[in-house]
């Protein structure tokens, strides 16, 4: 059971009052120093310059090989979604009628499934709407919010399964086995091709991965239903049921605990696990015209988007423009590290905040 597991800001500181003006789009704006690169296949944007306090670089990458924005997985979604709200009613009623915990165990997690397909769904939706006046980086973080909610419906329908399950063990009922067999092979097929179509995504986007992971799940423990049928039928023993389901809800713990703490570390602005963040900052160092750095900060916009900003000690004697600085610490961040959203503030040696300062 192991192995199914294995696949699996701060703002930018203040800048200083002086203010000129700078163009974007060939259209007048008052602003800091700020430089803006968008390597966007329409090569629209065009960078700007102004004050002499600070320069503020912001770099997107829409044409890097790294991904910008989730996969499309809707017809993953309807399918499953489909298939296992069928499944949870038939299994539900077959698990009554044959007083089998394992089978109600499993249309408990088809259950959730369904619960946390939806909410994937929805998430990964929400993170396509356009950035607006209110919500500046539009609705991405709703994917690990999703991914948050999945791990949790997950860990919460396995401990209701662990309670009944005990409860079962000093209150033997007959199991019809066969019946439990033959439903639980159903369950197989559902749960492990649902599973299948959420497989290409679950390394690279947390919320595909929670539902891949549910998915995989029911899968796991339609499996140890069908060995608890068969056993039960050659044996006549009908706590093996209980037992089985205690097993592999211990499993379905383990495994969903590294999405709950995943997720988490990533709804509180942890740095991606994908990222060092002391590499960034050696790698920011060792660029040409960089004389020093502070106020590094890195942190998910989602699943699969990654932003930074950090202030930049431009070495002015070093021949190298800040635009140049600009360009090509972006495309660096962008390359190496997959930061698709990097921000920076350039100062000079006069020019510089105090680190220190609440301002800075």
């Amino acid at each position: 059971m192991s192995s199914v597991w294995a696949m699996v800001r701060l703002p930018i500181s203040q800048l200083c009052p002086d203010m000129t003006t700078h163009q974007h789009h060939n259209s007048a704006h008052d602003h800091a120093e700020h430089h803006h690169e968008h390597d966007h296949s329409h090569d629209e944007h065009a960078g700007h310059d102004h004050g002499s306090c600070s320069g503020h670089g912001h770099s997107h990458g829409f044409g890097h090989s790294h991904t910008h924005e989730p996969q499309n997985f809707g017809a993953a979604f309807a399918i499953g979604i489909l298939l296992n709200t069928a499944y949870v009613g038939a299994e539900a009623l077959w698990g009554v009628w044959a007083h089998s915990m394992s089978l109600l165990a499993d249309a408990g997690h088809n259950l959730s499934d369904v619960l946390g397909l939806g909410a994937a769904w929805l998430a990964q939706h929400l993170a396509k709407r356009a950035p607006s006046a209110r919500f500046t980086y539009g609705l991405r973080r709703s994917t690990i919010l999703a991914a948050l909610t999945n791990a949790c419906i997950l860990l919460l329908v396995t401990g209701a399964i662990v309670w009944e399950a005990v409860l079962r063990l000093f209150s033997h009922q007959a199991v019809e086995g066969n019946v439990v067999t033959w439903v639980a092979l159903i369950g197989i097929a559902i749960n492990g091709g649902t599973a299948l179509l959420f497989l290409r995504g679950a390394s690279s986007d947390m919320n595909i991965r929670g539902a891949f992971i549910h998915m995989a799940a029911d899968a796991v423990m339609a499996l140890a239903v069908v060995i608890a049928g068969l056993l039960i039928s050659f044996t006549g023993y009908a706590i093996i049921d209980p037992i089985v389901s205690l097993i592999v809800s211990a499993s379905i713990v383990l495994g969903t605990w590294s999405l709950l703490r995943g997720s988490l570390e990533l709804a509180l602005d942890a740095v991606p696990a994908n990222i060092d963040s002391t590499l960034v900052e050696k790698t920011l160092l060792s660029l040409p015209g960089v004389g020093g750095l502070h106020h590094l900060h890195i942190w998910p916009m989602s699943t699969t988007e990654t932003a930074m900003t950090v202030h930049l000690l431009h070495d002015t004697g070093s021949g190298i423009s800040s635009d140049a600085l600009i360009a090509e610490a972006g495309t660096v961040m962008r390359q190496k590290f997959g930061i698709a959203h990097p921000t920076f503030q350039v100062e000079t040696g006069t020019s510089a905040c105090d680190a220190r300062a609440a301002g800075c």
